[in-house]
């Protein structure tokens, strides 16, 4: 007979805080290592003059396409379970055990000097982490959701920050003792092994599993309204200007303060402090009660980001870059949270769906960023001129973000 959590024996489905750590870590490897670990070693790849800056453009490129169509997957999943009734029902868990031990086989695969092979691996890197991302946020903002302290899935998204933490600290050491970006790549993937072994067995328990179209939701959202079809394709197109706008900034930030700040000493911190600001800001997400206007929210994020790339416009100097790195990292992961917890108010029943339906659209925008950029550089009389436009573009793209939240919330005013 099957032991229960009550009988002796038996073992205890996690708590509330072992579910938000083993979503903070989990997303910490799919995203802060998985695909965030190509920025502060980007400067190391073209000092090994192993790809020059438009190769590594589309390079980027090659991983947001591979996050878009791994949310694209799991956008469509309840339409593939409700046609092919012999699939075998999955459990977000299981699916999340295996982006983790995917993320770390093809951080590893970095290492492999073989540059025709590096945008199949960032390709398949960006479908793992869109994967992880989607349903690690599903299982634990359910899970939390039904232990009573739904606030606190703003900690899982402390996870990204603190991946970018260590990934940009790791990268300042290994340029001072000029190690190569295959011994970082080599590094990165260990540590995301080790990672994803220390959440392993918390990863478990609770019934979140792959659902068909047409499924009766369960829980506390599930007498929320249906999101109307304008608004949805509203808030999908708003959180897809999310992911262009801060994406240049992102990708680029060290060579853009290289390129600004030649042979400066603090070169390698802004992408940490823009790893702290995440991690702070995610903190300060799980502090906002559940009866504010999510949308309120994400248009005050989006005007936080866009001045936090006006700072490093207007002040292309040391403290210009510190605090728009700052600015750019504190709602980055808040704007996340609070678009999934609407998504959850909205769509109970299919929420992982319309969660991966969000994050597609903001893979969009991020794979338009890079290649802007390569374009910009292109026609552009020095790279400083070139990032210039971009940012400004990307500053701009958010602002009018905010506006379609603003206009949202006036449209369609939230019931109580």
């Amino acid at each position: 007979m099957a032991l229960t959590p009550a009988q002796p024996g038996a073992r205890a489905l996690p708590g509330p805080k072992a579910i938000a750590l083993a979503g903070l870590v989990s997303l910490a490897v799919a995203m802060g290592i998985g695909r965030f670990a190509f920025t502060p070693l980007l400067p190391m790849m073209l000092n090994d003059g192993m790809i020059d800056l438009p190769s590594a453009s589309w390079l980027a490129s090659a991983n947001y396409l591979g996050y878009m169509l791994g949310a694209l997957l799991c956008t469509l999943q309840p339409w593939l379970w409700a046609r092919f009734k012999g699939l075998p029902s999955l459990a977000y868990v299981s699916l999340v055990r295996a982006g983790l031990a995917a993320t770390g086989v093809l951080t590893l695969a970095m290492a492999w000097q073989q540059p025709a092979a590096w945008p199949a691996l960032r390709f398949a890197a960006g479908v793992t982490s869109a994967v992880v991302f989607v349903f690690t946020s599903g299982w634990c903002l359910s899970r939390l959701a039904r232990l009573g302290v739904p606030a606190w899935g703003g900690l899982i998204y402390v996870g990204p920050g603190a991946g970018i933490v260590v990934s940009g600290l790791f990268a300042s050491g290994m340029v001072a003792w000029h190690w190569t970006a295959a011994t970082g790549w080599a590094i990165f993937g260990v540590l995301a092994f080790v990672l994803a072994a220390a959440v392993w067995r918390i990863l478990r328990g609770g019934d979140e599993r792959l659902a068909a179209l047409g499924a009766r939701a369960t829980g506390p959202a599930s007498g929320a309204p249906a999101l109307h079809g304008r608004e949805m394709a509203l808030l999908t197109v708003a959180y897809g200007l999310a992911g262009f706008g801060y994406i240049i900034t992102a990708t680029f930030l060290p060579v853009i303060a290289r390129a600004w700040l030649p042979g400066s000493a603090w070169l390698d911190l802004f992408w940490p402090i823009f790893g702290f600001g995440i991690m702070v800001g995610a903190l300060l997400a799980t502090r906002v009660s559940p009866r504010r206007d999510f949308r309120v929210l994400l248009a005050i994020c989006y005007v936080i980001q866009a001045l936090g790339i006006a700072a490093s416009i207007w002040s292309p100097s040391l403290a210009g870059f510190a605090v728009g790195s700052l600015l750019l990292g504190l709602p980055f992961t808040a704007i996340t949270f609070f678009a999934m917890q609407e998504v959850r108010r909205l769509r109970p029943a299919t929420a992982a769906s319309f969660m991966g339906l969000l994050t597609a659209t903001y893979g969009v925008g991020q794979i338009l960023g890079p290649p802007l950029v390569a374009v910009l550089l292109r026609h552009s009389r020095s790279p400083g001129e070139g990032f210039t436009l971009s940012l400004e573009i990307a500053a701009a793209t958010l602002l009018a973000g905010a506006a379609i939240y603003g206009w949202m919330t006036r449209a369609y005013p939230r019931q109580a």
